[in-house]
């Protein structure tokens, strides 16, 4: 199970769910303290901003940081306690990753993980930049930004509530 919510509520989250991972895709100034509970090799931190172009100032997501992603959500026995995603408002960078945990937990099916999203979480809208160096990454043709382009607008919300992601039936890795 991938569980998705905000950095305000993350700490709640995290005595509630349980998790064995958790990921944090926030600034180095938003960065939280690893939370009781989870092993400090089991939390991921990914300090980025919620960008798609360079800004003078911000941390614009590089592959690096994508790779580290992925390699971390390989890590991730996903028949164990569940993995919990957040960044600020658990809307882009956050929804990007889930994105990209779902497909590398379903063996591709990317489609199908997008509309999961969407049906899970109206207001989200995954970082563009973070699926298209996901997309690039694993070799996925333009199927992850396809999917990701075929979600359409996300509702206005400026803190997503924690979202549930049961994982897509099929192959796993």
């Amino acid at each position: 199970m991938i569980f998705v919510c905000n950095l305000h509520e993350m700490p709640t989250n995290v005595g509630v769910l349980r998790p064995s991972h958790l990921v944090s895709l926030v600034t180095s100034a938003e960065q939280p303290p690893t939370p009781e509970g989870i092993l400090i090799e089991r939390h991921l931190r990914i300090e980025i901003d919620d960008i798609t172009e360079p800004m003078p100032g911000a941390v614009l997501p590089e592959r690096h940081h994508v790779e580290d992603l992925i390699e971390f959500m390989r890590v991730w026995k996903h028949d164990d306690d569940p993995l919990l995603i957040h960044c600020v408002a658990g809307v882009s960078r956050s929804m990007a990753s889930a994105l990209i945990a779902l497909v590398l937990k379903a063996g591709g099916r990317e489609a199908e993980a997008a509309q999961a999203i969407r049906a899970a979480a109206p207001h989200a809208h995954p970082n563009r930049r973070i699926i298209a160096l996901a997309d690039a990454i694993l070799g996925l043709d333009g199927r992850l930004v396809a999917a990701r382009e075929a979600m359409g607008p996300a509702e206005p919300m400026t803190h997503g509530p924690l979202v549930r992601l049961p994982l897509l039936g099929g192959r796993s890795s």
